[in-house]
């Protein structure tokens, strides 16, 4: 019997990414799953031209960067048991003691050495008004908690700069800018921030430091991510002007702040400039923008892949790195460095030179010993004429003659994607003897923003894309019996499995996952919902409750005949609590088969990061519920 990928199996993986180069020298980061201990470890390595060898020794090492002369190594780390700060680190690249600069309280977001070398710019969260002396929350602004972070209300990222030699610590940017992105040029401060997260919450811009003040760059009306200066004082930007709101792509363009003209130089690829795909097993990502004998470099979701690609100045684009797969993180050194995966390969180091791709690492190398089934990718026209990506999966001990259940997954966003990239999951409910089915239906990344925007229309045209799919499915493949089909998702693929067992009774087992049932409490109790739901339901409550409810799952609960099976995290703060209680307790109420299983202490990511045994027991759940109801 062939042996395939188990639950219990996602402590073999070790996520790789991070990297950062120094001519013919890279240091990135390898996280491993421990079960055992019930947590993630990582230490950094170091690649030297020749060979792959272990650097440090810490279990929390990570975030590497090099000095500019390549000389220190920089990295963040937890080696302090006593201690919940995080910590700052420099160690010589040659080898020796890693040494103690400085620690944060709340934390690390980014790093950066000086242009100098002799200071290292950090981005950390701070108070900004003095904190009560007792545990009751004053809240005057919103957001007031973030998924993944907790309160976040009072609290704004600042700048610091350590001195390298004293470790001394001194505050740059002033308490009202959130910042993200840090980069020095020529002697200056530049970074992206936000200043109105409660007004406006999807605009960031490019600010200058000049002296003990922040100069803004850009007008106050784009999403920018990432930057690089340019010599003649513009600028190469990665931002989002958002002419679409949410569903718009994500560009390079060329910004110059004297004349405000801004120009898109990646207008003949209408894809979003990061990685949007879906993955289970991910390591850290670092794919910033990087610029070497005028090309820009950056990676974009291409339907179902993730490649990394550069442009120019004059809008010229090239595909650096193609292929069926995902391209996690880069670096340009003497050489491009990068990380990918696909679909039967979890995330290995790779090289990229004199046009030759090399493969520098092998650990997963583990996942050989067990059989995988590999995608079968199949299009499906839809009924609008419009041509969608789906793919199954066989059981891996298929046998042609025999009939399978087949459950179907829906990807979160909606603006992500699903591909060629490792889906842990997938594998576990195949090992099982489960046919997986999975697509791109309208909403989705990597076709272009007239098929990601779907505002205003949810439960429409995407949930006819799901629909046509399953239909396509069974008409190709004839091992799937329809009588036995499962359906499950997560964020917006959790809302579409709502909508799914409202809407129609084709599905014998349902599970969904940090779902939204109802938009109302959405827009109310979320960290992004006072944003989110206006752009994508349209209005707000207030002005549209009629359109608010007819988008609710919970209207339709009294419509629901599947068993379903609610997984929801108490400290979910992107779908609060609320929205798989009240779903819950609507089923409950109105007579039907309903379960409702709360993971203490994890967030909206339990799927990606949550604690290891979690992770194993979300999978069980989901497997056991499918085998409960399309096998007994």
């Amino acid at each position: 019997m062939a042996e395939g990928l188990g639950e219990k199996e996602l402590g073999k993986f070790k996520l790789v990414g991070n990297i950062d180069a120094f001519r013919r020298r890279l240091v990135f980061q390898v996280t491993e799953i421990s079960l055992e201990k019930d947590d993630y470890f990582s230490r950094l390595y170091l690649y030297d031209g020749r060979k792959v060898r272990p650097f440090t020794s810490g279990k929390k090492d990570a975030n590497p960067r090099f000095s500019p002369d390549g000389k220190l190594i920089t990295f963040t780390s937890k080696r302090d048991r006593e201690s919940k700060e995080a910590e700052l680190y420099v160690i010589p690249t040659d080898g020796g003691e890693a040494r103690l600069l400085a620690r944060f309280r709340y934390g690390i977001k980014t790093l950066r050495f000086t242009e100098d070398g002799r200071g290292i710019a950090v981005v950390t969260p701070i108070d900004i008004e003095k904190k009560p002396k007792d545990d009751v929350h004053v809240i005057r602004e919103i957001p007031f908690w973030f998924n993944g972070v907790g309160w976040v209300y009072g609290k704004r990222s600042v700048v610091y700069l350590v001195d390298i030699e004293t470790g001394r610590k001194r505050r740059l940017t002033p308490k009202n800018l959130d910042v993200s992105q840090i980069r020095f040029y020529e002697g200056k401060l530049y970074f992206v921030a936000q200043e109105d997260r409660e007004r406006k919450p999807m605009v960031s811009d490019l600010y200058v430091l000049e002296g003990r003040k922040a100069r803004r760059l850009t007008p106050g009306e784009w999403s920018v991510s990432d930057f690089i200066p340019l010599d003649d004082g513009t600028f190469i930007l990665k931002a989002n002007t958002r002419e679409r709101g949410i569903p718009t792509n994500t560009h390079i363009y060329h910004y110059n702040p004297e004349t405000g003209e801004l120009r898109k130089l990646t207008a003949k690829l209408d894809r979003s400039a990061y990685n949007s795909l879906n993955c289970d097993v991910r390591g850290p990502q670092r794919a910033e923008l990087a610029f070497k004998d005028g090309w820009v470099y950056y990676v974009a979701t291409d339907g179902p892949r993730v490649n990394l690609f550069r442009v120019n100045l004059g809008g010229e684009i090239e595909r650096v790195i193609g292929g069926d797969r995902s391209v996690e993180s880069f670096a340009i050194g003497d050489y491009i460095a990068f990380t990918a995966q696909d679909a039967v390969t979890p995330t290995e180091l790779y090289v990229l030179r004199d046009g030759k791709e090399k493969k520098l690492t092998d650990f997963n190398g583990w996942i050989r010993e067990y059989t995988l089934s590999k995608p079968e990718h199949f299009k499906v026209k839809a009924s609008d004429g419009v041509e969608i990506d789906a793919w199954i999966m066989r059981p891996v001990d298929f046998e042609p003659e025999k009939n399978y259940p087949a459950v179907l997954e829906i990807h979160g966003g909606p603006k992500t994607a699903y591909g060629y990239s490792f889906m842990h999951e997938f594998h576990v409910l195949t090992a099982k003897g489960f046919v997986v089915i999975f697509s791109n239906p309208r909403g989705s990344d990597g076709y272009g923003e007239e098929f990601a925007d779907i505002r205003e229309h949810y439960g429409e045209r995407d949930y006819q894309d799901l629909m046509e799919v399953v239909d396509e499915a069974l008409k190709r493949f004839d091992f799937i019996d329809e009588e036995r089909l499962g359906v499950t998702g997560g964020s917006y693929g959790g809302f579409m499995t709502n909508w799914i067992v409202g809407h129609t009774k084709r599905f014998k087992a349902a599970v969904t996952q940090r779902s939204i049932s109802n938009w109302v409490s959405f827009f109310g109790t979320t960290d992004i919902g006072y944003f989110f739901a206006p752009d994508q339901i349209g209005g707000d409550p207030w002005s549209n409750l009629n359109g608010y409810w007819e988008k609710s799952p919970l209207k339709y609960a009294p419509n629901a005949e599947t068993p379903l099976l609610i997984i929801h995290s108490t400290e979910d703060y992107r779908c609060w609590l609320s929205e798989a209680l009240q779903f819950y307790t609507a089923l409950k109420y109105l007579g039907k088969t309903v379960e409702l299983a709360l993971f203490p202490g994890e967030n909206h990511d339990l799927s990606r990061g949550g604690k290891p045994k979690h992770r194993v027991r979300r999978l069980e759940l989901i497997a056991g519920w499918m085998e409960r109801w399309l096998k007994e």
